[in-house]
Order: structure tokens, then C-alpha cells, then sequence
């Protein structure tokens, strides 16, 4: 709603010299009045004279209400430094026409379903010169939440702005900083995601997460990883409970969304689960793209997504790897680690890349998990194919899938005594945290971040541990 700006009305400057050529135009006007007077008086053509006359002060009306109509109405100019970009608009631009900084926040709050509420906090807003991009509103059993985008000045500080909002009658006010990408329309945006999800079902948390918000996603299948049921389902419906919603998972079990610090509004829950319905009608999809690549000793390798069509491939996989690998990758007893491969390379818990020869089988798998609020990122390579770069090969386009998802940081779970686990997350030159937790080594990289010196070098680690 970028037509509601600050109260503050713009006055036209007064020019001292345009009054003065009108008065010098209305005395020559005069004495050339008093001319023509005379001449019609004593001359014998002075009734051409009069119709010349007024044809000229018709001509002389018309031309000045032209000239008057284009330059009141005039674009505004351009800034002095040829830029050719139009100015500011008033609330970001200071009484002199100095521009001011502005920042862009995303504020939610609650007001009365009475008329005027809105306007009192729009009124609020433009005295501080705040700058109402969009607004969303979304009625309550009692009351109704008001969603805006707003640009203000940096100087305003959240807590005052908080405050003026609960003076004008806003109660459970939120607000966070917000930025370029919160400026697309909702329909555009929603449009977006519904894309994103059509074309792969692994974007179906992602876009649950950037449609709501922070908030914390569990996607809890219905069997656990034994065969044994979990009782974890939801109504078709949903449910809806102030701060968490409860969805029906299409692939069986269900879908938890907790947003503490918010609770969802019934447009938001609506939303959420239009999105869910979206993925249940599609079915299981994942983008068919191949990447061929050729290893220093000549060998082709293909690289690409795998889903739970590919489960037998991966269990032929299993077999021929060693009990060391498998230890080292699932961190527990290698009988069972074929239990994990169905919840693995399901695309409702995350994304999986595997390497494939030229034969057809493979010989590499990499998952990113989806955990919560973060992301695990886990690689197992059979033996005959290991210490060929294959491992940080799929490590590189994991984590590069991490940071087009808008994850902040990758952990890795592994022991200290794999060697090509941690060579390769050091490979990445991102800032690493090393951690001990239960006797294994857990690796954060930092991903966004400007590469620094770890918290806790490899080094330093190795030197602890001993």
C-alpha cells in the first residue's frame, strides 16, 4: 500500500519571482489597454484594431493556461547526479530533500474488528514517517491481525515502533527485519513455492518454512524405521492449535508445524495445507537431471537424484560394501543398516545425490537431511571407489543445494578416524566448529559466512581428544 505515506503535507514553495513577472505583465497589459483605447477613439481603423486585439488576448489566455497546466504537472526531475531515477518519496527524504536511510521490517499485530482501528495505526505509522509497502489482514473469531511490510527511517528502533503501535490500540505485536525478497505481492510469492513444490516433492518443507516463516518442521512417518507403527497421523482436515498445526503427510504420518513465538493465523493454516494437498495429488517426483563427469584416471560417473525407486540399487549397494563403511556411515550394528535406506532417500526428509557408472549401479551415495531447524549432510562411498573425489564431489553440490534452500549452516556426524569425511568438509574453506558429542565428531560448517579460522581447528581437536 505504497499511496499511504507520512501525514506530513508537501507545500509548494512560494516564488517571489513569478509574482513580480505577472504584476510587470498585468502593468504592460494596461498601458497597452490604454493604447488601443485611444487609437479606436481618434484612428479611422480602429475597429480592426479592437478585433486584432482580441484575438491576441485569446491567443496570450490560451498559451499561458497551456504553459500553467504542464508545469504544474510535470514529472518530478531527475537526481542531480544524472542518474535519471526520479526522487525519494517524502517519508524518506528529509525537509530539505536530503534522502534518509530506511530499513524494511515485517511487523504483525492484532487490532479490534472496529471501524477505524486501521486507520488509527496508519495514522501511527505516518508520524514517524513510516512508509506502508503491503498489507495483509486476517480475521479472527475476535479481532483481526493486520500483516504490513513497512520502510522506515533506520533510526526508528523496533521497541519504539512497538510502542506507538500499542498506543494507537495494537496488542501482541511481532516484528523482524525483513528484506528484498519480502517486497513480491503474496499471490506471486504463494504462486512460487506451489511451483517449487510441483516440480520436487523435497521442497515441500522448504516451502512450508519460507511460506510461514521461522518455525520448526517435523515430518514423523507413520511406520518407524523397525516396521512397527507409530501411531503419528493427522485428520485429512488438519488441526490447528494457536501455535502448532498438524497436517496429514501424503506419504504416510504426519506433518508438525510450530511456530512458539507466533501463534498461525486460519489464512496461514489454509495456506499451509493447500500446499500439502498440492503434493498429495502429484505424487512422488523428483527433477530427472544427469550430470556426467569424467575422473582423473578416465572413468565417466553420472550424478543424480535418487528417490525410494531406487532402493533396490542402494541395498546391492549395502552388500558390497565393507563393514567398515557401513560403521563408519550409520555410527551403529551394519545389520541393520539397510533400515534406514527407505527414510533416506525419501523426499519428504530431505534430498539425495548418488554416483552411478556406466554400467548402471551405484557406488556413492549423499543426503541432506532435513532436521528440524537444521541440516545434516551425510556420504557413503563404496570401497573400490573411494579416495577418487567422489565424496567431495557430492559434498560440493550438497551443500550448494543447502545454501539454495536458505539453510545457514550443514552438520556432518562422523569419527574421528574417518580421514576423508573430515578432509572433505575442510575442502569446502567455510568456517568449521568441531564438537564431541557421545564419543563422535560432529563438523558444522557455517555456510553464507566470509571463511575465517575455525572455533576449534582439526588440530586442536585431534590434541583434545588425545
Amino acid at each position: 500500500m505504497t499511496d499511504v505515506t507520512s501525514a506530513k503535507s508537501a507545500r509548494r514553495p512560494h516564488h517571489w519571482r513569478r509574482d513580480l513577472i505577472e504584476l510587470a505583465a498585468l502593468f504592460t497589459a494596461v498601458v497597452v489597454a490604454d493604447t488601443i483605447a485611444k487609437t479606436v477613439v481618434r484612428g479611422a481603423e480602429g475597429p480592426y484594431m479592437l478585433v486584432f486585439s482580441a484575438i491576441a488576448l485569446i491567443a496570450t489566455a490560451t498559451f499561458h493556461t497551456w504553459w500553467a497546466r504542464r508545469h504544474s504537472h510535470a514529472p518530478p526531475a531527475s537526481d542531480p547526479g544524472g542518474s535519471g531515477r526520479t526522487p525519494l518519496p517524502a517519508a524518506t527524504r528529509t525537509d530539505d530533500g536530503e534522502p534518509v536511510e530506511t530499513s524494511l521490517w515485517r511487523m504483525r499485530t492484532t487490532v479490534r474488528d472496529t471501524p477505524g482501528s486501521l486507520a488509527a495505526l496508519c495514522t501511527a505509522l505516518a508520524r514517524h514517517e513510516v512508509d506502508i509497502l503491503t498489507l495483509q489482514t486476517h480475521p479472527l473469531a475476535e479481532g483481526t491481525v493486520d500483516e504490513f511490510l513497512l520502510r522506515a527511517p533506520t533510526a526508528l528502533q523496533a521497541n519504539q515502533l512497538t510502542r506507538e503501535i500499542a498506543a494507537a490500540g495494537g496488542s501482541n505485536t511481532w516484528i523482524e527485519r525483513a528484506d528484498a525478497h519480502d517486497l513480491v505481492d503474496t499471490p506471486t510469492r504463494l504462486l512460487g513455492l506451489a511451483t517449487r513444490t510441483a516440480l520436487d516433492a523435497a521442497e515441500l518443507p522448504l516451502a512450508l518454512r519460507q511460506l510461514l516463516g521461522r518455525c520448526t518442521i517435523h515430518s514423523l512417518p507413520a511406520v518407524s524405521l523397525t516396521g512397527r507403527p507409530t501411531g503419528e497421523t493427522a485428520p485429512v482436515e488438519g488441526v490447528l492449535e494457536e501455535t502448532v498445526m498438524r497436517l496429514r503427510d501424503p506419504n504416510g504420518g504426519a506433518i508438525t508445524i510450530e511456530r512458539p513465538y507466533l501463534p498461525f493465523t486460519p489464512t496461514e493454516f489454509a495456506r499451509a495445507r493447500a500446499l500439502v494437498e498440492l503434493d498429495a495429488r502429484l505424487g512422488p517426483r523428483i527433477p530427472r537431471s544427469h550430470d556426467v563427469l569424467t575422473l582423473p584416471e578416465g572413468n565417466e560417473i553420472t550424478v543424480r537424484r535418487v528417490d525410494q525407486s531406487d532402493l533396490a540399487a542402494a541395498r546391492a549397494m549395502h552388500d558390497r560394501c565393507s563393514e567398515r563403511t557401513l560403521g563408519l556411515r550409520y555410527h551403529g550394528p551394519v545389520g541393520d543398516a539397510d533400515r534406514y535406506l527407505n527414510h533416506l532417500l525419501s523426499p519428504r526428509f530431505g534430498r539425495t545425490l548418488a554416483v552411478q557408472t556406466a554400467s548402471g549401479r551405484l557406488v556413492a551415495l549423499g543426503h541432506l537431511l532435513w532436521d528440524g531447524d537444521e541440516t545434516e549432510v551425510a556420504l557413503m562411498v563404496e570401497d573400490d571407489w573411494q579416495r577418487r573425489g567422489i565424496g567431495s564431489e557430492l559434498l560440493g553440490r550438497l551443500v550448494a543445494m543447502a545454501v539454495e534452500a536458505g539453510c545457514e549452516s550443514v552438520y556432518a556426524v562422523t569419527q574421528s578416524s574417518n580421514t576423508g569425511m573430515v578432509a572433505a568438509m575442510r575442502a569446502l574453506n567455510l568456517p568449521l566448529d568441531y564438537q564431541i558429542e557421545e564419543g563422535t565428531l560432529v563438523i558444522t560448517a557455517r555456510l553464507g559466512a566470509t571463511p575465517t579460522r575455525s572455533r576449534l581447528s582439526y588440530e586442536e581437536y585431534q590434541q583434545a581428544e588425545r
